[in-house]
This record gives C-alpha cells, structure tokens and sequence, in this order.
C-alpha cells in the first residue's frame, strides 16, 4: 500500500513563514491604527462650527485683509508670474473684469457657505474661487506661507458633508477633514524649521534675522525688547526649538493639547505684537484642534435676549 506523502495540517510552518506572517499581521494593524487616527470620529456641531468660521474669514479676507489683490487687475500681463499651480493649470491672466468677478463670487458664496446651506457645492466652489484669489495674490512677486493649512482646510471641508451647529453626533468624515488640517498646520512649522536649516544652518539661531525684522517693521514693543542682551538669540533658538517640537502636540491628549495650541496662538500674539505679522489664515485652521461646538454665540445671543428684562 503506497504511503501517504501529504502534509499534517498541524504542522507548524517554517521560521521565515511565521516572521512573513507575524509582519503581515503587524502591519495590518498599522494600517488600521492609523486609518483609526486619520478618521477619529468629532461631533458634527463642531465640523459646523469650523466651516462657519473658515468661510466667515474668507470674507473678512477678502473685505479687510486682501483687498488689495483687486489692484492687480489693473497691472500690465508681462506682470504675472503664476505660482506652478497657475502655470500647470490652463488660467488666463488676470484683468480687471476677471479679478472683479472672482471677488463677487467668492464673497457671494463663502457668505453663504458659512449657513451650512449646500456643503458640498457652495465649499468646492469656495475653495476654486478662493485658489484663483490666492494665485492672483502671489504671483507678482510676493508669497506667503499662512495660507497653506488654511487652503487645505478649504478642500476638505467639502467631504465632510452636512452639519449642524450643536449636533453631537459623530463624523469621521468629518474628524478625517479636522485631521487632515491639523497636519497641514503643523507642516507648516517643522517644513519652515527644515526650511532654515536648509538654507541658513544652525547658523540661524545665532544670526540677525529677528534684528533685522525689528528694524523694517518693528513696533514699540519690538524697541523695547531688542536692547535687551541676549534676548534675540535666544527668541531665534526658542523660534527654532517650537517649530522642531510642533509636532508633538500629536502625542498630546486633553487640557495637555489645549495648552500647546494655546502657545501657537501666544507665539502667533508675540509676533503680530513685535513686527505685525499676523498669520491669521493659519491661526483659523488651528481651531481645528479645538472644541469650538461649545462655542455657540447665537445661541448666547439667544439666551440673553430671552432672559433681557425688555424680553419679560
């Protein structure tokens, strides 16, 4: 009788198969710790309340901040120098009648993004308009970085779909859309720390930089500090060591995080204090890692006027 030549089904598999197999499973739970933490659910009420503030700034942008991107209509065309996004896209040139009408649709449609009414529509249509803008903006000469988290909180706010202001039910959608922001405003910081040590070096923390800035555009505080002996060396290594560490926050959890993102905005108050930078497009994507639901000024509004002795 011939004997049977086929495997036991309990027999253990070989070294290099279970160091396949354990790494297989390893990294299969990588991928879904991840995809958890890119998609850590947040109340709708919360996703509503960004979108409100984020389209509310593009028309204060638009109104208060930038509107002398207007001005740029009137400029020659040998002028324009689009940004790369300009000039992989086929856009024309700007003219007076074109810089006219993306600012009439832009502050039409982010006033009324900002209800919440037609997320999907009205926030792709803000977010085309508002890149036009910005590439009207910089392509003559002069760029900044502020935008960068804030543009991309444009683009994801879209996906993440209706919400209403108080809503505590859950998203991840939305939570993808907060996260994703998040990313985009800490690369801001460590991108602009590996920026000066590609350029400058080390050399940076001990340099003019802050001395400089202090004489073009300083303040009076700015005056009142740059005599002190060692103040800006040390602001530069400080400046140096938060955008290192910016990343940290993501290991953070509760009162703990709160209190980092109070010192970016601190960082942000110093240096609108000192030499009127303000970076306020960057300061609105960070409220991305707050819990603005429970910020309702309506319904303050609201309440007040109901308990108000003229309302009795």
């Amino acid at each position: 009788m011939a004997r049977d030549q086929s495997e036991p089904a309990d027999r253990p598999l070989p070294r290099r198969d279970r160091r396949d197999l354990v790494g297989a499973v390893s990294a299969a739970r990588g991928v879904r710790r991840a995809v958890a933490w890119l998609t850590e659910p947040v109340p709708l009420g919360r996703i509503a309340a960004f979108r409100t503030a984020v389209y509310l700034f593009v028309v204060g942008d638009l109104v208060v901040f930038t509107p002398w991107v207007r001005a740029h209509g009137d400029l020659p065309g040998d002028a324009y120098r689009p940004l790369l996004v300009g000039r992989m896209l086929p856009l024309p040139t700007p003219t007076e009648t074109l810089v006219d009408v993306v600012f009439w649709a832009l502050l039409a449609a982010a006033a009324v993004a900002a209800t919440g009414r037609a997320p999907r529509v009205l926030g792709t249509t803000v977010l085309v308009l508002y890149l036009e803008w910005m590439l009207i903006a910089m392509s003559y000469g002069k760029v900044d970085h502020d935008r960068f988290a804030f543009l991309v909180a444009l683009a994801v706010l879209p996906t993440a779909g209706p919400a209403r202001h108080g809503d505590p039910v859950l998203t991840r959608p939305g939570g993808w859309g907060l996260r994703v922001t998040q990313l985009a405003v800490v690369s801001t910081y460590f991108l602009a720390f590996w920026a000066k040590m590609r350029y400058a070096g080390p050399d940076w923390a001990t340099g003019s930089v802050l001395a400089r800035a202090f004489l073009r555009r300083g303040t009076d505080l700015a005056d009142a500090i740059a005599p002190v002996p060692g103040v800006l060396i040390a602001s530069q290594v400080a400046i140096l060591a938060f955008e290192l560490l910016s990343p940290v926050v993501f290991v953070l959890r509760g009162r703990a995080r709160y209190l980092a993102v109070g010192f970016f905005y601190l960082f942000h108050a110093m240096t609108i204090a000192t030499i009127t930078i303000s970076f306020l497009p960057q300061q609105v994507a960070m409220l991305s890692f707050l819990p603005i639901e429970r910020v309702r000024p309506l319904g303050w509004l609201r309440h007040t006027v109901r308990r108000s002795p003229a309302a009795v």
